[in-house]
């Protein structure tokens, strides 16, 4: 219940205030991924380059254990066996510290990475840092980057029921083109 108190406050916010904080701008489709280096919740550094080569879904969320980053999460999940089947890997990133991407990965059976932007660096790199004064939060982003580490698609506008099947559509699609 308090998640939903905190949530329907902090959407309120959002509503309020489209601001997003730091000088970062989105990627374009077609240019070149801002690099990056976090660990990952096992504490494992993670960068952009180990995953040259591959497709890679690099979406941002909010916030560990609540209830659209775990559907969204959960989905990933379910169909990662898809999406590695199209030589894609996925990674999640959001502005928890890695203690609590762990506790969510263990508790849903993540196979993926969830990467620990403490410091909002590359949430702000990529433009989807949110700035609600005393809170700073990911948006609900998602970029898929071609083996050569250029974005191909940024989402912007996630459901988080079907986001991963749209990714596999996309995929698909982009497959097929080359």
């Amino acid at each position: 219940m308090k998640w939903l108190i905190l949530f329907g406050l902090i959407g309120a916010l959002v509503m309020a205030s489209s601001q997003r904080a730091g000088a970062g701008v989105l990627p374009q489709v077609g240019g070149a991924a801002p690099d990056f280096s976090l660990p990952d919740q096992h504490g494992v550094p993670r960068n952009l380059k180990e995953f040259s080569g591959k497709w890679l879904v690099l979406y941002f969320y909010p916030k560990d254990d609540t209830p659209g980053c775990t559907q969204e999460a959960c989905a990933f999940r379910d169909d990662l066996h898809k999406l590695t089947a199209l030589g894609a890997q996925v990674v999640g990133i959001s502005v928890d510290d890695g203690k609590s991407h762990a506790e969510f990965a263990q508790k849903y059976h993540l196979p993926f990475p969830l990467l620990a932007d403490s410091g909002k660096e590359v949430a702000t790199r990529y433009g989807v840092l949110l700035n609600l004064g005393l809170m700073k939060f990911a948006k609900r982003y998602t970029f898929l980057i071609d083996p050569q580490g250029r974005v191909r698609e940024v989402y912007d506008k996630v459901e988080t029921s079907r986001h991963s099947q749209e990714i596999i559509e996309d995929l698909n699609k982009l497959l097929v083109k080359e």
